[in-house]
């Protein structure tokens, strides 16, 4: 077990220190979780939505958002919509041009969603534009400057907790998983394809803000150049069964997460926006989508903008009515009703089928439902693992409901990281925040932590228990 309570002065007094070794890292731990219905690499382009939606609730630690437009004003790509009362340097702006149709609030007045009509023809915000051999002249202070004022800097998640970075803080690091093992998850080498320049832009200006940049790949496919060629930054290689591709997991291997520290990631997809900004001057909320699942009828990738309206992507492209709508992956996604709009950092929606049906001595049954076939426990999945490479059916009911934790030994099994998550839980539960340090909450957000709840025969809600630990830590 490692304890967490490294001494700060020493963290501070070595902070700027740059580690520029690359390191080649394969993981025995973990669990594919292979579910039919793959996105297919066809990509569909054109209008498929004309209705877009930011949501305050997206974006973690955003605790007081105060909304700076009302129904009928227009915005270009780029306009301001809403800010943290907390953080008001980062501004949250529009995806697309266009009309604002709706700001929901709920209790409280708080606001839940701002919905634009776009324009056919998108309108952006004009910033400043550099060519690539500007950007060495970009200074830190220029660099967040523009970030925040145009909306890119909310692709920044701080480690630890999980929520939207601070431009105030200084990263040790900064870390990009340019791969993600997550069931049905979007391949993100094709999702940037034709933006190899600005994932290269965006490099160069990620190097302002820390002093150790960490590009991530997946060592079990074929190394794509925009990732394997990036210069001046660590190349980590990275091997194994999910969650390998979880960025947590990657840090936890290269430069674990002490009391006192703070790393800032990114996905590759906010790489490129971030080139996309220098270079064009201007906020491209443009990206492709997978929509995939086993209810899909033709699962493929489709070019959209951040917070599309789902309803244009699964018409007349599904094989039932019963279906859950997945913004994300299965693991860590947000249910969405089929009129619902995609989370800001989703790339991915996900159908699967409605789990809503009583499955008598399920629990004890190997074979009673389809869904039940594909399982970690040999016991309860039999001869899925002769299977290694089959694809199934799954749906979304859990065959049970929540008891006591089992101790059984297999979260550690599912988890390559250095951390016993039932100890880490239960210190949660029993509000005992020393324990929660040493047992290292510092490491993990819900993402981490979502195989070892799918694995589960407790049928615990242990993303949710975790946020909540994370939550008192923060608070404390």
């Amino acid at each position: 077990m490692r304890c967490y309570n490294k001494c700060y002065n020493n963290y501070t007094s070595n902070r700027y220190i740059s580690y520029d070794v690359s390191k080649n890292i394969k993981l025995n731990k973990g669990f594919d979780i292979k579910v039919a219905g793959k996105a297919t690499k066809n990509l569909v382009t054109g209008s498929l939505s004309s209705s877009y939606a930011i949501k305050p609730t997206d974006f973690l630690g955003v605790e007081r958002p105060k909304v700076v437009v009302q129904k009928g004003d227009l915005v270009k790509a780029g306009s301001p919509i809403f800010f943290d009362k907390k953080n008001d340097k980062v501004k949250i702006t529009s995806p697309v041009s266009g009309e604002i149709a709706e700001v929901i609030r709920g209790e409280k007045n708080v606001p839940l969603e701002v919905r634009i009509i776009a324009d056919t023809q998108i309108e952006y915000v004009a910033f400043k534009k550099y060519t690539l051999s500007e950007l060495n002249s970009v200074s830190n202070e220029m660099a967040i400057s523009a970030l925040c004022e145009s909306g890119v800097f909310a692709n920044f998640i701080q480690r630890p907790f999980g929520t939207m970075a601070r431009p105030e803080d200084k990263p040790k690091a900064i870390h990009v998983s340019t791969f993600d093992t997550a069931p049905l998850a979007a391949d993100v080498a094709f999702t940037l394809k034709g933006d190899e320049k600005y994932f290269a832009a965006g490099v160069e200006i990620l190097k302002k803000l820390a002093p150790k940049v960490n590009i991530n790949t997946n060592a079990g496919a074929e190394l794509t150049p925009m990732f394997s060629e990036t210069k001046g930054v660590n190349l980590n290689t990275f091997a194994g069964k999910h969650p390998t591709g979880n960025v947590g997991v990657q840090i936890h291997h290269i430069d674990p997460i002490n009391k006192g520290e703070i790393v800032w990631t990114i996905s590759a997809f906010g790489v490129a926006q971030i080139g996309k900004l220098f270079l064009e001057g201007k906020y491209d909320a443009s990206k492709v989508v997978a929509v995939a699942g086993s209810e899909v009828t033709k699962p493929q990738y489709y070019k959209t903008f951040t917070g599309a309206c789902i309803n244009k992507l699964v018409e007349n492209n599904l094989n039932s009515q019963n279906v859950r709508f997945i913004s994300g992956n299965i693991l860590t996604g947000e249910k969405i009703s089929q009129d619902g709009y995609l989370n800001f950092y989703h790339n991915s929606l996900s159908i699967l089928p409605e789990g809503n049906y009583y499955d008598f001595l399920g629990w004890i049954s190997p074979l009673a439902k389809t869904s039940r076939s594909l399982s970690f426990q040999r016991a309860f999945g039999l001869f899925s693992f002769l299977s290694p490479q089959k694809e199934y059916v799954l749906d979304t009911n859990t065959h049970g409901e929540e008891r006591a934790f089992v101790q059984t030994g297999v979260y550690e099994e599912v988890l390559p990281m250095d951390i016993l998550p039932a100890y880490l839980l239960k210190a949660i539960l029993a509000n005992d925040y020393d324990a929660m340090e040493e047992l290292g909450i510092y490491e993990m957000i819900e993402e981490d932590i979502a195989l070892c709840e799918f694995v589960d025969v407790s049928k615990m809600n242990m993303q949710k228990i975790l946020r909540e630990g994370l939550d008192m830590i923060q608070n404390s």
